[in-house]
């Protein structure tokens, strides 16, 4: 399985959007500040999450949560 993630910052709100493999592992690594774009903002819980069979389908997905479509589409459904 693979995954699409929306994480939030506990310390100012913001979201992150990321894709894994693993995502326990990977909420650990942003955690212990060995991501660089998510280290000064720690610490991180999973907001949201997708999975899927591939690991191309996750990445789709993290893409589509950029946009402006996908945006409008998590802000509908109350998540953002």
């Amino acid at each position: 399985m693979f995954f699409a993630y929306i994480l939030k910052s506990h310390q100012d709100g913001r979201f992150y959007y990321g894709s894994s493999e693993y995502m326990d592992a990977r909420l650990k690594s942003h955690n212990a500040g060995k991501v660089r774009s998510t280290k000064s903002r720690r610490p991180w819980s999973v907001h949201y999450f997708e999975s899927f069979q591939t690991k191309s389908e996750a990445l789709l997905r993290e893409k589509f949560f950029k946009s402006i479509e996908g945006y409008r589409f998590l802000k509908s459904k109350g998540i953002t």
